[in-house]
C-alpha cells in the first residue's frame, strides 16, 4: 500500500513569505524521522496564528471501489493536541500493518482539508497547522515528528511512549449531563516532575493523575494539561440529556418547522429550518425538500408520544395528526407502498432509503393509535421496496425488521409476517453473499452503508436464532469500529469519520469532516443490539459513548444543526462551526429515546 496519494506532495510548507523552510528525511527500517527547521527571515519579528503554517499530511483516504478501499485506503484519525499531536491511520479492511504519525518536536493546533477529488468521495488533503507563536528575526523553529507501523488502536497507544515525551489522557465521558461526576485519567510515559490541570497540581496515585469534577454549567470546557513542559488537552461538553431535549425540540419544530397557511401540497409538513434566518427551508432539491431525512422529525414525534411523552394541551398529538395528513396526501400511496421523493407525490427521483424510514414511521403510528391499518401501510411499504426496488440488495439505514415482526405478530397478521420474512430473509442471505464486498451507494465506501449490512443480519439473528447471522454481522462490526475516533475529544471520541453531510445538507455547502454527525448513531445503534444480544457489555458502552457524542447537534433551546464542520479550514473556508440549517439531525435523539427504553425493559427483566 502506498499511503500517499499522488497529487499533493508530503511535508509541503505554507508559511509566510518571509518565512524559509527545509525539510531532512531519515528511514530506519519501517519508520521515518522528519525534521522541519522553519526560519524567519525577516529583520522585524513575526506572530503567527493558528493559520499561518500549513504542512501538507496527503494520506490517501480517498473512497473509490470497496476492494480498492479495503486493500490500499485508510481512515485517518487526527489529534492536534499541542505537543502531544499524533495521526493513526487504519487500513479501511483492518488488516495490519496500519500506520502511525507522532509529534516529537513542536506543537499543532488543528487540521484543515482541501478537496480535489469527487465530491464525497475524497475526504480531502491534511494541512496541519502548527501552533501560534511568536518568531524572532531570524529564529529558527524545529517540527519533528515520526512514523511508524502498527497493528491498531490499542498497539498504535502502547507504542507512543518510544517515540516522545508522551502523555495520555482520558475522560470517563467526553458528553456529560448535568449534575454527572466526570473524571480525567492522565498517565504520563516518563517521570513527570508535576502534572497540572487548569493551573492545578494534580497528586499522583498508582501511576497515575486523576482528576475529578461535577458537571455543572452548560457548554464547552477544554482542560488545559501540563506534564512539566509537555502541554495537551482534552475538550468535554455538558449537555442536557435526551429526556430534557426532546420536549424542547418537539416544541420548536411544532412552532417552527411546521408548515402551516403557506402552500397547500406543504400544508403540516416538517421541513429544514434556517436558524441564521429564522425562516423555513424548501427547494425541489433532493436534500431540502419536504420529504426523505425530514420523516425523521415525524418519527420523533409519535415515537414520544407512543412512549408516555407530555403532552398536555394536545398540542404535539395535533402536529403529529397535520404531518400525517401531509405524509398520506403528499409522500406516500397507502395502497400501493410507494413512497413518494418530495411533495406532489414526486416519482422523479427514486430513492431506496425513503421507504424504510416511512415504514418505521406508519409502525410508529399505529403502536400509539393501535390501528391496524397503519401497520398494513407499513407493510405495503415494505413489500414495494423488496418488490420493485431491489430492497434484496440494498443496504438500507434504519430498517426496522425486527420491530415490524413483533407487531405483525401482536396484530395476528401471519399471513403478511410470513410472506415479509421471506423476502427479509433473502435480503439477509444476499448481504451474507456480498459479505465486505459492499456496492457502492451514495458514496462510494462509507460508516453508512456498513452499519446497515451488520444492523440487518443482527435483526435477523434476533428473529430467527440463526448463528451464521450473528457470525455475519460481527464481520461488519469490525470494520464499522475502524471509523470511530478515540481522540480526547467529544466531537471525535466515538465518532464515525463523515466528510459530505454539511455538503449535501447544510446552508454553507462545506466539505470537510462532520464531527459529530447524527449518522453515526447508526454505529452505535448496531453496537447495542449486539450488546443485548451476545451480553457483551463492552458494546453497551461504546454504544451509550457513541450516542452521546451526537447530542451537541440538538441544542438547549430546542434548535438545532445538521452538521458540525470540524476542520479549522475547507477548501479555505473557515470551519469548526454548526451550519445553520437544521435538517435530518433528529435522528439522534430517536437513537437515544430508543437506547432509553432498551435500557428500561433490560432493568426490569424484559425479555
Amino acid at each position: 500500500m502506498n499511503w500517499l496519494r499522488p497529487d499533493a506532495e508530503y511535508a509541503q510548507i505554507r508559511c509566510p513569505k518571509s518565512f524559509a523552510a527545509a525539510l531532512n528525511h531519515r528511514r530506519e527500517g519501517d519508520r521515518l524521522y522528519t525534521e522541519l527547521r522553519i526560519t524567519n527571515k525577516a529583520v522585524k519579528p513575526y506572530i503567527t496564528n493558528r493559520y499561518s503554517i500549513g504542512i501538507v499530511m496527503p494520506l490517501d483516504t480517498r473512497y473509490e471501489k470497496t476492494e480498492n478501499c479495503l486493500l490500499h485506503r485508510a481512515h485517518v484519525h487526527v489529534f492536534c493536541g499541542e505537543n502531544i499531536s499524533w495521526i493513526m491511520a487504519l487500513r479501511m479492511g483492518g488488516d495490519a500493518p496500519h500506520l502511525g504519525l507522532t509529534l516529537t518536536k513542536g506543537s499543532l493546533a488543528g487540521y484543515s482539508v482541501e478537496h480535489h477529488g469527487p465530491l464525497a468521495h475524497d475526504r480531502g488533503i491534511l494541512i496541519l497547522h502548527p501552533s501560534a507563536d511568536t518568531w524572532q528575526p531570524g529564529e529558527t523553529k524545529v517540527y519533528a515528528w515520526t512514523i511508524f507501523p502498527h497493528e491498531g488502536k490499542d498497539d498504535f497507544f502502547r507504542q507512543l511512549p518510544d517515540f516522545c515525551r508522551y502523555v495520555h489522557v482520558e475522560a470517563n465521558r467526553y458528553v456529560l449531563h448535568p449534575g454527572e461526576q466526570g473524571t480525567l485519567i492522565i498517565r504520563t510515559m516518563f517521570q513527570a516532575q508535576s502534572v497540572k490541570v487548569d493551573g492545578k497540581t494534580i497528586p499522583e496515585e498508582d501511576g497515575a493523575y486523576t482528576f475529578s469534577w461535577t458537571a455543572d454549567a452548560l457548554g464547552e470546557h477544554i482542560f488545559r494539561i501540563e506534564a512539566d513542559d509537555v502541554r495537551t488537552w482534552c475538550r468535554v461538553l455538558i449537555h442536557p440529556c435526551a429526556d430534557a431535549l426532546i420536549p424542547t425540540r418537539l416544541r420548536f419544530i411544532r412552532d417552527h418547522q411546521q408548515v402551516h397557511g403557506l402552500s397547500p401540497h406543504l400544508e403540516g409538513a416538517y421541513l429544514a429550518y434556517d436558524n441564521q434566518e429564522e425562516r423555513l427551508v424548501y427547494t425541489p432539491e433532493n436534500d431540502y425538500n419536504g420529504g426523505r431525512e425530514r420523516v425523521g422529525m415525524g418519527i420523533l414525534m409519535a415515537h414520544y408520544l407512543n412512549h408516555g411523552g407530555s403532552d398536555e394541551d394536545g398540542s404535539l398529538k395535533r402536529s403529529l395528526d397535520d404531518y400525517a395528513a401531509f405524509v398520506l396526501r403528499e409522500l406516500v400511496d397507502a395502497d400501493t407502498g410507494i413512497v413518494f421523493n418530495d411533495i406532489g407525490r414526486d416519482l422523479s427521483y427514486r430513492r431506496a432509503y425513503n421507504f424504510p424510514w416511512f415504514m418505521r414511521f406508519f409502525l410508529e403510528l399505529s403502536d400509539l393509535t393501535g390501528a391496524a391499518e397503519y401497520l398494513r401501510i407499513a407493510w405495503r411499504i415494505a413489500m414495494r421496496f423488496y418488490e420493485t426496488e431491489n430492497g434484496v440488495s440494498f443496504y438500507p439505514i434504519e430498517m426496522p425488521i425486527a420491530d415490524m415482526d413483533a407487531a405483525l405478530k401482536m396484530h395476528s397478521m401471519m399471513k403478511e409476517r410470513e410472506v415479509l420474512l421471506a423476502w427479509e430473509t433473502k435480503h439477509a442471505d444476499t448481504l451474507l453473499r456480498v459479505g465486505v464486498h459492499y456496492p457502492p451507494s451514495e458514496v462510494a465506501f462509507e460508516q453508512s452503508i456498513i452499519g446497515p449490512a451488520a444492523d440487518v443480519l443482527l435483526q435477523m439473528y434476533e428473529i430467527t436464532g440463526n448463528q451464521i447471522y450473528l457470525s455475519g454481522a460481527e464481520t461488519h462490526m469490525r470494520l464499522l469500529d475502524l471509523f470511530n475516533g478515540c481522540q480526547p475529544d467529544y466531537h471525535c471520541n466515538e465518532v464515525a469519520l463523515r466528510n459530505w453531510d454539511g455538503y449535501w445538507f447544510g446552508k454553507w455547502k462545506l466539505f470537510g469532516d462532520t464531527l459529530p454527525h447524527y449518522w453515526s448513531g447508526i454505529t452505535g445503534n448496531v453496537f447495542l443490539r449486539y450488546a443485548r444480544l451476545t451480553g457483551k457489555e463492552e458494546y453497551s458502552r461504546h454504544a451509550e459513548n457513541i450516542l452521546r457524542a451526537i447530542l451537541p447537534l440538538i441544542f438547549p433551546d430546542g434548535s438545532a444543526s445538521c452538521a458540525y464542520i470540524f476542520p479549522m479550514e475547507s477548501n479555505g473556508v473557515r470551519g469548526e462551526c454548526y451550519d445553520p440549517y437544521a435538517n435530518d439531525q433528529d435522528w439522534a435523539l430517536l437513537f437515544s429515546l430508543a437506547a432509553q427504553e432498551q435500557e428500561h425493559l433490560e432493568r426490569i427483566g424484559f425479555e
